[in-house]
């Protein structure tokens, strides 16, 4: 497979400054602020359509969006041999705004440390006192311009509605249980117990295509429903792409004067470059594709949060599930959402949670608490299917599992999904600190405060109790958090894949600006900080700092 620049005629006839493949979380952050420079021309290049869809603009409409083939890439893992061979569900959003567009609207950064670990391993320039700028220029906050927060940015991020009687009792339940307070999970400290923030606005999703893209200058070419098939060199130099439109068998090319930034996402980002020549040189020989330049590292290093639900049956209906099960209470709740742009429709239904850790000599917390007020029946091939009654959920979610996973190829080409191998679970921290998280959860659930709402533990059930069998449902029941990160791993030592100005080695003329280059998981939510990598990497293109 060649990956040369070919004869063929070139997209608009000509070159652009900068070419940004993939318009999610960071990507669209990326062309908008490199199309800030009136004088440099940008194409932004998406795989999926237009966001026109409501189910992205509604809050409550995520639940649409997590099995939908025509918005969600919806890839399957490889079979993980500590979860009994069950394979990990990947949704990945294939719709401009990307994963910003599918996911929960949960704005959580990480704890300062983890920033602090990337500088410390060789990622100079990524300190936390480092990217706060970033984070700050991205933010239009409701708390208003302060140390922690920007105001005027483009990402608006809101208070969570209180949500009722619920997320309440849950909160006054960890207060009870001597879990700290917190108020703001974004600000000097994460430990705590409060209300959680989300990138929306006026009851809407507030993602990265609308945030970044809803005014976009004449000088960015935004082209959606186009695959990026291989990046196109000149010897070792990136000069383009080689892409298909949705439906069309015509091969086009872009070609780009500066440099090509990848902005494809954890599962996506690593799988171009292989199926371009950069990658292992031995797997990709095995699979028909001449190296470009041997990177042992591209792939590796895959980084996942893991969770569980623990579910509560409801004495009182006052969750998704009474909406999901009524038709008359969906037809009201539809009706003001359409008048106010308020209700349970303008929210997401996660309200509360907070930080904690499984041993107090750690220096952060490793374990997050998530409230959802809704129970899942079932899982199907187009979503979940509530209980017919009133429930709810309450996840521990592990930040800092020791599981490295890996991207490999299942073919030469973009077409054929790549392997997804994550290897959860197979470490006596990994699994205990879930056994921890919903001994934790049990013990919030008995406060008298949330226990007279709770008429009896779905799952895991009373009767699950000693160690073997809390581990067996560990195993059957934990899952991917859907925060995947660092196969394209950045670095200050010569195997990473990417330098700390995110310029892939071996190469020039290409960099990857997504999750993919976090050498770490953050502890929390991924989308806030991919969209700061997006903030700086537009910066380190356009030579305003170096890393």
């Amino acid at each position: 497979m060649t990956t040369t620049i070919p004869d063929a005629p070139f997209l608009d006839g000509g070159p652009y400054d900068y070419i940004v493949v993939g318009a999610g979380s960071a990507g669209c952050a990326v062309a908008a602020r490199l199309a800030e420079d009136r004088r440099r021309s940008v194409l932004l290049i998406e795989a999926g359509p237009r966001d026109r869809s409501p189910w992205v603009h509604l809050p409550m409409g995520y639940a649409k969006l997590f099995a939908n083939p025509r918005l969600n890439w919806m890839y399957e893992g490889e079979p993980e041999p500590e979860m009994n061979g069950r394979r990990m569900y990947q949704p990945r959003g294939k719709v401009l705004g990307g994963s910003s567009s599918i996911n929960g609207m949960m704005f959580l950064r990480g704890n300062h440390l983890d920033f602090d670990d990337w500088a410390a391993l060789g990622c100079s320039g990524w300190s936390f006192r480092e990217v706060l700028p970033y984070f700050r220029r991205s933010e239009d906050h409701f708390l208003g311009e302060s140390e922690w927060h920007g105001s005027g940015g483009p990402v608006k991020i809101s208070d969570s509605t209180r949500g009722g009687r619920l997320p309440e009792a849950v909160l006054s339940a960890c207060y009870a249980a001597d879990l700290p307070r917190n108020d703001d999970f974004n600000g000097a400290a994460q430990d705590g117990f409060g209300y959680y923030q989300f990138n929306t606005a006026r009851g809407r999703r507030w993602s990265s295509a609308r945030a970044y893209l809803k005014s976009a200058p004449p000088n960015l070419r935004i082209l959606t429903d186009c695959t990026v098939e291989r990046l196109l060199f000149e010897g070792r130099t990136c000069r383009g792409v080689a892409l298909r439109r949705t439906g069309d068998d015509t091969p086009l090319h872009a070609r780009a004067a500066g440099e090509v930034i990848v902005s494809a996402g954890t599962i996506a980002a690593p799988q171009l470059l292989m199926v371009s020549g950069i990658g292992p040189a031995a797997g990709l020989m095995a699979q028909g594709i001449a190296p470009v330049v041997d990177r042992a590292e591209v792939g590796r290093n895959l980084q996942d949060h893991t969770s569980l639900q623990v579910m509560f049956r409801c004495t009182e209906p006052v969750t998704v599930n009474d909406l999901a099960n009524s038709v008359w209470r969906r037809g009201l709740a539809g009706l003001r959402y359409g008048l106010t742009r308020k209700g349970v429709l303008s929210e997401t239904g996660i309200y509360v949670g907070g930080f904690t850790r499984t041993d107090p000599a750690l220096d952060r917390p490793d374990l997050q608490i998530t409230l959802s007020n809704w129970s899942v029946a079932e899982r199907t091939s187009t979503g979940a299917r509530q209980h017919p009654f009133s429930g709810f959920t309450i996840s521990p979610e592990h930040l800092a599992p020791d599981a490295r996973g890996d991207i490999t190829l299942s073919g030469p080409d973009m077409r054929a999904a790549p392997r997804i191998r994550f290897n959860f679970l197979q470490t006596d921290y990994d699994r205990n600190a879930l056994i921890q998280g919903v001994r934790l959860i049990r013990r919030i659930a008995a406060q008298p405060v949330l226990s007279v709402l709770i008429a009896e533990e779905l799952r895991p059930g009373p009767s699950v109790q000693d160690e073997a069998a809390l581990l067996s449902f560990v195993r059957e029941a934990a899952g991917s958090d859907i925060h995947g990160v660092g196969t394209c791993r950045m670095g200050g030592d010569e195997d990473s894949v990417v330098d700390p100005q995110l310029r892939v080695r071996g190469v020039s003329g290409l960099r990857v600006a997504d999750a993919s280059i976090m050498p770490r998981v953050v502890r929390g939510n991924t989308h806030a900080s991919t969209v700061m990598i997006g903030e700086k990497a537009a910066d380190l293109v356009k030579g305003v700092v170096q890393g």
